[in-house]
């Protein structure tokens, strides 16, 4: 009688953990049934996808981690069944809880916003105007938010940002120069102050012990230099030209006589259409400011960097370029336009 009760108590108990893992298996799967088909939950919750990595396993882990799915695993094995070449595109994707699977694929075929990979080049002697116009055509961030990002040192942690003007109203960007030319990996829809910070980032790592010494053996500030720099990025044609054009320029600032560079104008007349006043607009063009503008007027690359600390020690007071694109040096005035009637420039 005992191995008889021993015996149906072992039936009894086999039956019991063969029903629950049947009611197991059923609420497994009517669970999943219910994820795939966009019932699962009580009541829809707002979230909002951000795709950073075209993997499929990293969606996966953030749609279960903001409650669209409850499985990654079972995503990814619907997926490859469904759509087993799917592209995902990095971006942003207003969803809710209550989406189905095949409503969570579709969606994410269009991004709400798209942070989609671009790659823009900035050749050097882009200034502030042309950079902006050139994200906003790549789908980066808007001229207007550039503009307000450049505008700024504030929000960008570079130790040498300190030493840059404050308070001083005649500047027109302050971040102008400091923008290295360079080619950029970015995405579409980027705030446009990651941009920036990227652009600083750059001329960070080359910010080195040349140019420092140069400063401090000319008694200039980096943002004298840069402004420096900037003009002969926009005058010269060659490294050649660039280091003698520079020299010019030294020597000028040594005597006191104003820099008189035709480029000046180009950049404050655009300072002006943009809305800076007629101060700031003198301020830059250096027939009518006494030595440099008031910042820089646009942004160099390391070659032209480089010609100005390496600028030859000369006398030259005036130079010019001809109809032929050939750059002519005097030491006078009188050399200057005899130069001028001998090699025709306009």
């Amino acid at each position: 009688m005992e191995k008889s009760a021993k015996k149906t108590l072992k039936i009894i108990l086999a039956s019991v953990l063969i029903i629950a893992v049947i009611i197991a298996v059923f609420l497994g799967v009517n669970a999943v049934m219910k994820d795939i088909n966009g019932t699962q939950g009580d009541a829809a919750e707002e979230y909002t996808l951000n795709i950073k990595s075209a993997y499929q396993y990293d969606v996966a882990a953030e749609l279960k981690k903001g409650g669209m799915i409850i499985d990654d695993s079972i995503w990814s094995l619907w997926m490859d069944n469904h759509y087993p070449d799917f592209e995902y595109i990095n971006g942003e994707y207003y969803m809710n809880t209550h989406m189905s699977y095949e409503e969570i694929a579709q969606k994410l075929k269009t991004p709400d916003i798209s942070h989609k990979p671009v790659t823009v080049a900035i050749p050097e002697g882009f200034n502030v105007f042309d950079i902006a116009k050139t994200l906003e055509e790549n789908g980066v961030c808007k001229k207007a938010d550039f503009y307000k990002a450049v505008s700024t040192t504030n929000g960008y942690s570079y130790s040498w940002l300190a030493d840059l003007p404050k308070d001083n109203k005649n500047i027109g960007f302050i971040l102008e120069g400091f923008l290295f030319p360079a080619t950029y990996d970015l995405a579409e829809n980027t705030p446009a102050a990651e941009v920036v910070d990227d652009m600083l980032d750059a001329f960070d790592s080359r910010l080195n012990s040349d140019i420092l010494a140069y400063c401090d053996n000319n008694n200039m500030s980096l943002y004298e230099f840069i402004t420096l720099c900037s003009i002969v990025q926009e005058e010269s044609f060659s490294i050649e030209s660039a280091e003698n054009i520079a020299s010019v320029l030294v020597n000028r600032l040594k005597n006191g006589s104003k820099l008189q560079c035709d480029v000046t104008y180009f950049y404050a007349k655009n300072l002006l259409d943009y809305g800076f006043s007629r101060e700031v607009y003198d301020s830059y063009y250096t027939y009518r400011c006494p030595a440099l503008p008031s910042g820089p007027i646009t942004n160099s690359g390391m070659e032209v960097v480089n010609a100005v600390i390496r600028h030859p020690n000369t006398k030259y007071l005036f130079f010019f370029s001809d109809l032929n694109g050939d750059f002519h040096f005097a030491e006078t005035g009188e050399e200057f336009e005899q130069l001028k009637k001998q090699y025709p420039w306009q």
